[in-house]
């Protein structure tokens, strides 16, 4: 055996000893790739070490990692595919909501008649059973109507004031307007500046004023209803370019010279209608008095057994 030979590791510096026979201890390691030139050997440390890194490296050869695939992307085909599932159920889907906003809108206009009628019973009450006008005086201020005041002018300029209507210290600004009005359409006119009322008043309860202690058959005498009636002689309606307006109180004159309907059936073909002693009713139109100049808009005549009282 050939004696111990000191070496010095070109790695760390350490100084350690060396055989050149396989009884040395380096003949345990696996042989390295690649050493030091310099050196033959490397001290125990620094070649356990090497030989742990070359045989990550060999692994890391042998499985290397997974390449990450691409997103897939939509073709054109699927991408079509897609917006006509999407158009088909939304064409099955809509009707559905639209059916079901119609009982909605009907439901907020009749609460808008409850408290119509409510405060109409209190200002009854407070009044010894008089009802109050459908319209009053003209002044230089404007037009006093049940509903408020509208103020000269043309039509669609006028200023209106809710302040001065019979009813309005009893209700106060809180009632709305019936959400199946159809206020954008291309076919409605403005009375006023903006909107102002689309209830009709019945005509019958205005003049001369009735005794609501009197009234024999509440249940069967309509207060309020829904209204409109088609203008064709206010700019810019005319003859040839019927439009229709908010309507202020509610009668039926079938049958009389130049008849104009004035309820007008919003809901599905019906009419809400609220009664003097606070129900609320849902009525259709008397069949053959629809008015042919704005069919759509379904304005036509209340039944007259509703309007007023039996005889």
């Amino acid at each position: 055996m050939t004696e111990p030979e000191q070496k010095t590791c070109p790695r760390c510096g350490a100084r350690f000893q060396c055989r050149a026979s396989n009884a040395c201890w380096c003949a345990d390691f696996p042989p390295l790739s690649a050493v030091l030139a310099e050196s033959g050997c490397l001290c125990p440390e620094c070649l356990g070490r090497a030989a742990s890194a070359e045989r990550a490296l060999a692994r890391r050869e042998q499985n290397p990692p997974a390449t990450k695939r691409a997103p897939h992307a939509f073709t054109l085909l699927e991408l079509l595919v897609s917006i006509a599932v999407i158009a088909i159920l939304a064409s099955l889907l809509l009707p559905a909501l639209s059916r079901g906003r119609l009982p909605a809108q009907s439901a907020k206009c009749g609460g808008n008649l409850r408290q119509f009628v409510m405060a109409a019973q209190m200002y009854w009450d407070d009044n010894n059973g008089k009802t109050f006008p459908y319209v009053g005086a003209t002044t230089t201020n404007g037009t006093y109507y049940w509903f408020g005041l509208l103020a000269p002018g043309a039509e669609e300029t006028r200023a209106f004031d809710p302040t001065t209507g019979p009813l309005y210290s009893c209700l106060g600004p809180g009632v709305d307007f019936c959400p199946a009005f159809n206020y954008s359409s291309p076919q409605f006119k403005l009375k006023a500046t903006g909107p102002t009322c689309d209830y009709g008043y019945n005509k019958y309860l205005s003049s001369p004023p009735r005794n609501m202690r009197k009234l024999a058959a509440p249940a069967s005498l309509a207060f309020l209803a829904d209204s409109a009636q088609v203008n064709t002689f206010e700019p810019p309606a005319s003859a040839k370019n019927p439009m229709f307006e908010e309507f202020y109180y509610i009668d039926n004159e079938d049958g009389q010279p130049n008849p104009q309907p004035n309820a007008q059936f919003r809901h599905q073909r019906r009419a809400n209608v609220v009664f003097v002693d606070g129900h609320l009713g849902l009525e259709q139109m008397v069949p053959g008095t629809l008015d042919p100049r704005l069919p759509a808009q379904d304005i036509a005549w209340l039944r007259p057994e509703i309007l007023r009282p039996a005889p």
